[in-house]
């Protein structure tokens, strides 16, 4: 299909984007963030045999947490932050002749950071990702795909870098019915060893996560949703004591709703608030989501 041949095609592509991810640099200090938090319903919803095009979008989320989930997953009134972040993403999506039914797209995304907490107030640019994806459809209600992204290990300030490099990688899927739609993600995160002058060599923990998005199709409009997010993060092991680290290992579930607009043919928004159902070694979620989609 291609998009010259289906207008109405348009609204349905400003559903999806592949996403970027969460920062994965906040530390045990930050309101941590579930890796794809902020994909938003049909963000796998995606078409075979078309057109090139292009997609740029602005996500931005901000958490304030007031509070910290321990190590028995009991919620503490200390260690919260107020925390802002952004990703500019631009993405070129195409088919290929020789690869019939089948999708691919092609990501560029600059992370942006802002912290305040303790008396600290300092922010800039992450890191950068960049990354392929690819999908099918095994019927044409459904999509099911894979996607590797690798994020850089600096940003403009020591704050904003994590100072290794990573893989993020995930099965994506998704499924329309006439009035509701149902898709999401499961996947790793996984970075190399952290060096950096002066301290310990450190092995950062490996990160599993699960993002799920059901909504109902209300108007052409209008589409409510219920955002479900998991996220669960292996321990850090400090290479240069030989031991891992205590309470580097954490666990958090959030949900909560959110409505699209689908504001023109090539215009759409996205909000969504976010709460913590529960957790373990993390600040608690208590975040609004926004994106923010152009297509041409």
């Amino acid at each position: 299909m291609h998009l010259t041949e289906k207008p109405e095609r348009l609204r349905s592509l400003l559903r999806f984007v592949i996403p970027g991810m969460a920062l994965v640099y906040a530390s045990s200090a930050q309101a941590a963030d579930i890796t794809l938090g902020i994909i938003g319903p049909h963000e796998y919803d995606l078409p075979v045999d078309f057109k090139p095009f292009n997609v740029l979008v602005q996500y931005g989320n901000g958490n304030a947490a007031g509070n910290t989930y321990n190590s028995v997953g009991q919620r503490e009134a200390r260690g919260g932050s107020h925390t802002w972040s952004g990703m500019t993403k631009y993405v070129h999506f195409r088919s290929f002749d020789a690869i019939p039914h089948v999708g691919f797209a092609f990501e560029l995304i600059q992370s942006e950071s802002f912290t305040l907490a303790d008396g600290s107030n300092y922010g800039g640019f992450g890191p950068t990702i960049v990354g392929p994806a690819a999908w099918f459809k095994p019927n044409a209600h459904s999509t099911f795909g894979f996607q590797t992204f690798m994020q850089t290990p600096v940003g403009t300030r020591d704050a904003t870098s994590p100072n290794y490099w990573s893989n993020i990688s995930s099965f994506i899927f998704d499924y329309e019915w006439k009035h509701f739609s149902f898709d999401g993600d499961a996947g790793t995160v996984t970075g190399s060893t952290k060096h950096v002058k002066g301290q310990h060599s450190y092995f950062p923990g490996v990160v599993f996560y699960s993002n799920l998005r059901f909504s109902w199709k209300a108007t052409q409009k209008i589409e409510p949703f219920l955002a479900f997010d998991w996220q669960n993060v292996t321990g850090t092991y400090d290479n240069t004591s030989g031991h891992y680290l205590d309470n580097s290992n954490s666990r958090e579930i959030a949900m909560g709703p959110g409505l699209m607009f689908n504001i023109s043919k090539h215009v759409s928004f996205t909000g969504r608030y976010s709460h913590s159902l529960e957790g373990r070694n993390t600040p608690e979620t208590n975040a609004y989501y926004m994106k923010f989609v152009y297509l041409w």
